[in-house]
């Protein structure tokens, strides 16, 4: 286990965790990296460790740098487990005088692991000089822990941004010049939406403290995915953006079916949209996780949901996924709910009621069906997909 030199005197030390296909219920699909970083000054500084199970990996690149030395400075900038998982083996083997958090980072980590000696707290545009190098800590609340802060070093002007900027994506090309931009802004997006939406208003208010500073970083490492260091600001722009919560001219029909109506249902409403130009992405919960349907809402016009009954409910998959996508927060969804019954349409009415304290404004009736739809009632769904359509229009 080697280091990767990103400058003269940062080195990444991660974990690449190739097989984790689940995170909090968000599908890794890519794996993930842990990622950790060594400056090498007059000071060792380590900033941030890695997940249980993986402190080998860690150590090995640690000590591919800095053999037999000890780590004077160990710096949490973020207290959840995938990056302090290991925070106590780290201690003991490297032996840090300082260990640097944020003010409610020290709080967090004596929680989650009882009494840290030499632990102390940072407050906001606190200094600490390494050598010829300073870092400089900012809180970063809310992103997306209260606890979460970022370390700049001052005059490489290299950002370690924790949570922030990150993306699950394992490989062995670890700067974002080596890895194609396709796969990039796909696994980014999906970060994004899945972590960091529910926080979008303090993005910009984050982004207009970091342009107010006038920070500009040349190279942004964040404790996840790849490396920014050909275009950081990319990244920065693409955060801008997805916070805005900005509708593009695409909506999300998502649905569950028991015997085929409701999807026959689904696919004329997806018709009836795609009639009028917008772009549709029709997921039946079956075959599709919630963190895939929750990437794909974050640029997202509408949402239109279908269900069919069962025990005079809706269909379990649809209160998974509605569950998490409510949990997200996402702005600026016009909504319409559809779906099959056999006895009585009340599960439909309820989901409509569920879907508007998601925050979603209905802009028309449920659509329903007894049994299996007609050629009547399937052009009816297909008109409910134009009609969404136009409303679509009139939003943007």
């Amino acid at each position: 286990m080697q280091a990767l030199k990103i400058t003269d005197k940062v080195y990444w030390v991660g974990a690449i965790d190739w097989n984790i296909r689940d995170f909090h219920g968000y599908t890794t699909d890519e794996g993930t990296t842990y990622n950790a970083f060594l400056i090498v000054d007059e000071k060792i500084v380590l900033v941030d460790t890695v997940k249980h199970g993986f402190f080998d990996q860690m150590a090995a690149r640690i000590k591919s740098v800095i053999g037999d030395k000890k780590i004077d400075i160990l710096i949490s900038n973020h207290s959840e487990m995938d990056h302090t998982g290991v925070i106590r083996e780290t201690i003991a083997e490297f032996k840090p005088s300082k260990i640097y958090a944020s003010m409610m980072g020290v709080k967090t980590l004596q929680e989650h692991f009882g009494l840290i000696e030499n632990l102390e707290g940072v407050a906001d545009g606190a200094e600490v000089n390494i050598g010829k190098e300073t870092l400089v800590f900012m809180d970063s609340k809310m992103l997306h822990w209260p606890e979460s802060m970022i370390c700049l070093m001052k005059n490489e002007n290299l950002l370690f941004s924790n949570d922030i900027f990150g993306m699950h994506y394992a490989s062995n090309k670890h700067f974002d010049d080596e890895v194609p931009q396709e796969i990039w802004y796909k696994e980014a997006k999906k970060y994004y939406a899945n972590i960091i939406l529910p926080y979008s208003n303090i993005v910009k208010a984050f982004l207009a403290k970091v342009k107010a500073k006038g920070l500009a970083p040349k190279i942004i490492c964040p404790d996840h995915g790849i490396i920014w260091r050909k275009n950081p600001q990319l990244i920065v722009d693409l955060y801008a953006t997805f916070a805005e919560q900005k509708a593009t001219k695409k909506a999300l029909v998502i649905y569950d079916t028991m015997w085929g109506s409701t999807a026959k249902m689904a696919a004329s409403i997806t018709d009836g949209l795609s009639s009028k130009g917008i772009e549709v992405k029709e997921f039946s919960l079956r075959a599709t996780n919630r963190s895939e349907v929750a990437s794909e809402i974050l640029d997202s016009a509408a949402l239109i949901v279908g269900t069919p009954v069962l025990n005079q409910e809706m269909y379990p998959s649809l209160g998974d996924t509605l569950t998490y996508l409510k949990g997200l927060k996402k702005t600026n969804l016009l909504g319409m709910v559809f779906g099959s019954y056999g006895w009585s349409p009340m599960a439909i009415t309820n989901l409509q009621k569920f879907v508007e304290t998601m925050g979603v404004k209905i802009v028309k009736e449920p659509t329903t069906s007894k049994f299996v739809p007609t050629e009547e009632k399937l052009k009816e769904c297909f008109e409910a997909g134009v009609f969404m359509a136009e409303e679509i229009g009139k939003n943007l």
